[in-house]
């Protein structure tokens, strides 16, 4: 079921409101995926999805290899609960490493998982620019 990623239906926000975790499928520099499980933040008001990382593994290096040529990097982020209920968020990716942009992230992360982060002083935030959302929820 195809969703507006700006204005989702009261259950579709609701469930990625609740704690599970997700998968970011990036693509590698040779074009295959590359898929791992990731905590994500979704804010339909700024049209946005964010992944918190360190700026040193696969999923950021690939985003940065993609660029910022025609807006960022193709990806999808997707959760999944048992009876049925899924949903995937795709878009474009660029790697933001703004000190407040990452203390941001971090705060939504803490809301949406519970928990602090670990301390990283290498974080950066994977913010997916929202194209298309579908799922059950």
């Amino acid at each position: 079921m195809s969703i507006d990623p700006r204005r989702p239906h009261a259950s579709y926000l609701d469930f990625w409101r609740e704690r599970h975790v997700c998968t970011l499928t990036t693509l590698r520099p040779d074009g295959t995926p590359h898929s791992v499980p990731v905590g994500v933040t979704y804010d339909p008001e700024a049209g946005l999805a964010r992944v918190i990382t360190g700026k040193s593994t696969s999923k950021a290096r690939n985003v940065l290899a993609a660029g910022a040529e025609g807006g960022g990097a193709r990806v999808s982020v997707c959760q999944y609960a048992p009876g049925g209920r899924w949903a995937t968020l795709e878009g474009l990716a660029t790697v933001v490493a703004d000190p407040e942009a990452v203390a941001d992230a971090e705060r939504r992360y803490t809301e949406r998982y519970g928990r602090t982060p670990r301390e990283n002083p290498n974080r950066i935030v994977i913010e997916i620019r929202l194209t298309r959302a579908m799922g059950r929820a």
